[in-house]
């Protein structure tokens, strides 16, 4: 079932996005070589195997890919759903690594800075930067992702939710949503 809103990206944008990220990704780190990716669970984790999958299309081989759950550094947790059940999951060690952080929508930046202290329990990279495949503004942070699959300036009332197939939603879709539209999840911190 598909939300009623507006679908500002189908499955075929999606993969289009995700391609561009690596590419860019790719172009800025010089290969894969000390990279790691790291995803935010609940999409984020999804998008950045997608997007390790894509490097590995085009370079050869894949960087190592984790998950992070952020539900213990929130400061928002009375507005957040509970955590997935899932853990993080680091199968490497992070000191000295460039870190690509994933996830599908930033909005106030408070996921982000979540993921951050998250992080700092792993270890120190030696870089961080940002993919979100959707960047709707309305910061709260100083915080801004490095690698955007699509701007998409909204108002504060509206939400944007992300259907990817791994998830469990019948179609891999991006939807701009509207208070009297409903069916929210994906919006992003």
């Amino acid at each position: 079932m598909n939300p009623s809103g507006t679908r500002i990206m189908d499955a075929d944008a999606i993969r289009r996005a995700v391609t561009r990220i690596a590419h860019e990704i790719l172009e800025r780190q010089k290969g894969v070589e000390g990279l790691v990716l790291i995803g935010i669970i609940q999409r984020g984790d999804l998008l950045a195997r997608r997007l390790a999958e894509q490097i590995k299309t085009i370079e050869g081989a894949a960087p190592p890919v984790g998950a992070l759950d952020i539900t213990f550094h929130r400061d928002d947790t009375q507005r957040v759903q509970p955590s997935s059940g899932r853990a993080s999951h680091l199968p490497f060690d992070l000191n000295g690594k460039r870190v690509v952080l994933v996830d599908d929508v930033l909005y106030t930046g408070r996921t982000v800075r979540a993921a951050l202290d998250e992080l700092n329990d792993y270890g120190r990279p030696r870089q961080i930067q940002l993919a979100v495949l959707v960047d709707r503004g309305h910061r709260e942070l100083p915080i801004h992702a490095d690698f955007v699959g699509k701007n998409v300036p909204t108002a504060r009332r509206e939400q944007v939710a992300v259907h990817l197939r791994e998830h469990g939603d019948p179609e891999d879709a991006i939807w701009l949503l509207r208070p009297e539209e409903g069916g929210v999840h994906g919006t992003g911190a």
